[in-house]
């Protein structure tokens, strides 16, 4: 008995040693990875399934983020950290990141990453609005920012905080330029949050896709990708409508959080994303990828035509990360 006991308590050890042996288990802390956003859904799913690592629910937006990491400076919690990339330049000069160049960062374009890997794109979106058509209840779909600033659309229009969220800055971004703002300017933009104000817009501070779905915010704005995954695969009318004056793509980031926790399965969760295979979980949720991998035939056939893409314009984010603070303390002033 004794010898069979020794014999089966080997056999236990030794199957439970073959995950780890293996790399099938952990957890990584990913700040601002939400499943409601940019399908985390399905990634963490793979990420589970795939490398065996946990990614606790996160519903951050990249503001707060970056703000917990500063929090927990001196004892982090995360090891890893998703924002828009205004918020990761931040968080490089902030020191709470750690450089890292995870598997395949060479094919990421060079406006695309830092050239250090404090932070690179994982996969980029457009601006532009998620519309619930059964929602406006008869109103015709808005086809430029200024038609939001119409009494018909009152109360009907959602955007989050240009001051917070990433989203809602990039949203600032592309409406100032549409309307012929710049970087250095952006009266034509305050003016318009002016304007708008009047129209009684929903402010939400986080990730708002479920609001817009249901109908409670039948106007957002929002980027495309989640707009197509609400026309595809969600019950009810859905489009997604690049404003005539014109948009912006914004690239959104990953970095290693300086002192983390978990670094080991911080970085195979972060070379999983730039692979072949996380990078296409990206694309069947409507991103483009930050890696050159051709999106999948059938998934580039629901996007709007390029001729609206057209419209759309790559811009120095680097930039407008620069001048960020000063829109938002004018926008606080000014507007809200």
């Amino acid at each position: 008995m004794t010898t069979r006991r020794i014999l089966l308590g080997f056999a236990a050890a030794t199957l439970l040693a073959v995950p780890t042996a293996f790399g099938q288990s952990g957890t990584a802390i990913c700040y601002n990875c939400p499943p409601q956003w940019a399908d985390w859904a399905s990634m963490l799913k793979a990420v589970q399934q795939d490398l065996g690592i946990a990614m606790p629910h996160d519903n951050k937006n990249s503001g707060q983020a970056l703000s917990q990491l500063l929090a927990e400076r001196a004892n982090p919690v995360a090891d890893m950290a998703y924002y828009g990339i205004t918020f990761g330049i931040k968080a490089k000069h902030e020191g709470v990141t750690e450089a890292y160049k995870p598997a395949l960062f060479d094919q990421i374009p060079a406006g695309l990453k830092d050239p250090d890997g404090h932070w690179w794109t994982v996969h980029q979106g457009t601006l532009g609005l998620l519309v619930n058509v059964d929602a406006l209840r008869g109103k015709p779909v808005p086809k430029c920012w200024a038609d939001l600033t119409k009494p018909e659309y009152k109360g009907l229009v959602g955007y989050l905080n240009p001051t917070s969220a990433a989203v809602g800055y990039v949203g600032a971004v592309a409406v100032n330029l549409a309307l012929g703002g710049t970087l250095q300017n952006f009266e034509p933009g305050l003016t318009y949050f002016k304007q708008l104000a009047e129209n009684d817009p929903i402010v939400p501070q986080q990730t708002s896709y479920a609001r817009a779905v249901s109908g409670e915010i039948p106007i957002l704005l929002d980027y495309d990708f989640n707009a197509y995954r609400a026309k595809y695969t969600e019950k009810g009318k859905f489009e997604f409508v690049i404003p005539c004056e014109g948009s912006v793509s914004f690239p959104y980031v990953m970095t290693l959080v300086k002192g983390a926790p978990h670094p080991a399965e911080a970085k195979r969760v972060l070379d999983y994303l730039l692979s072949d295979k996380g990078q296409l979980v990206w694309t069947n949720a409507y991103l483009r990828p930050a890696r050159p991998i051709e999106m999948p035939a059938e998934v580039a056939a629901k996007f709007l035509p390029k001729s609206d893409y057209a419209r759309v314009k790559d811009i120095d984010w680097g930039a407008a990360e620069q001048v960020q603070k000063a829109f938002s303390d004018r926008y606080l002033a000014e507007v809200r």
